[in-house]
C-alpha cells in the first residue's frame, strides 16, 4: 500500500469514528445535557449558601412580620408586616422550587440572630416595637438587597441567578416602603439596632 493510501484510509477511519461518536452523541440527549449542565450550570457551593441564605431570611420575616401584626400599634407598621408575610410566603414557595431543582435541602429554622431580634422584639410593645420593628426591616431589607442583586449578576446557576433577579425588584420595593413607614415609626433611615 502507497504511502498516499495509508493517509487517505487513516483520514476515512477518522471520519467515520467522528460521525460516529457525533451520532451517539444526539442519540443520547441526556449524556449531552448533564455533561453541558455540569459545566454551565452546575449549582455553585456560593449559590446553595445564597439559596438557604433566602431561605432563612423568609422565615425570619414572616415571623417578625406575624410577630408585627400582633404587636403593632400603627396602622402603617401593621399593614407593612402584612405585606412582609404575604411576598415572603409567595418568595419562600418559588424559592422551594428552585431548590428542589437544584437538590439544595433549605433551612427550616430561623438563625440565631433572627431568633435573638425576635426574643428582644416581644419584649416591646407600642410606640417601642414599632420602632425597633421597623429598624431591624431597615437593617435587614439593605441587606437583603445587597445580597440579592450581588447574586443576580453572579450566580452559576441560571436558575438561581433567574430566581435572584425576579425577587431584586420586590425586595427594593420593600426597601422603599420600609424608609417610609420608618420615620412614622420613629426609626430613623441611619438608625442600627
Amino acid at each position: 500500500m502507497t504511502r498516499i493510501a495509508k493517509i487517505l484510509l487513516t483520514l476515512i477511519f477518522s471520519a467515520a469514528f467522528t460521525l460516529c461518536a457525533a451520532n451517539a452523541q444526539q442519540s443520547n440527549p441526556e449524556s449531552s445535557t448533564s455533561s453541558m449542565s455540569k459545566t454551565s450550570g452546575a449549582t455553585t457551593a456560593a449559590d446553595t449558601k445564597f439559596l438557604r441564605t433566602v431561605g432563612r431570611a423568609d422565615l425570619a420575616e414572616i415571623e417578625l412580620g406575624n410577630l408585627a401584626e400582633q404587636k403593632a400599634t400603627n396602622p402603617e407598621v401593621k399593614q407593612f408586616a402584612e405585606r412582609m408575610i404575604h411576598d415572603h410566603t409567595q418568595n419562600r414557595n418559588q424559592l422551594q422550587q428552585v431548590a428542589a431543582d437544584q437538590h439544595v435541602t433549605l433551612p427550616d429554622m430561623v438563625s440565631s440572630q433572627d431568633k435573638a431580634t425576635k426574643a428582644e422584639l416581644e419584649k416591646l410593645s407600642g410606640a417601642q416595637f414599632d420602632k425597633a420593628y421597623m429598624t431591624d426591616m431597615l437593617k435587614d431589607h439593605r441587606t437583603d438587597v445587597a445580597e440579592v442583586a450581588h447574586a443576580s449578576k453572579t450566580a452559576h446557576n441560571p436558575a438561581v441567578r433567574k430566581f435572584a433577579e425576579e425577587t431584586l425588584p420586590v425586595l427594593e420595593s420593600h426597601l422603599k416602603e420600609a424608609e417610609k413607614v420608618a420615620p412614622q415609626a420613629g426609626a430613623t433611615q441611619s438608625a442600627s439596632r
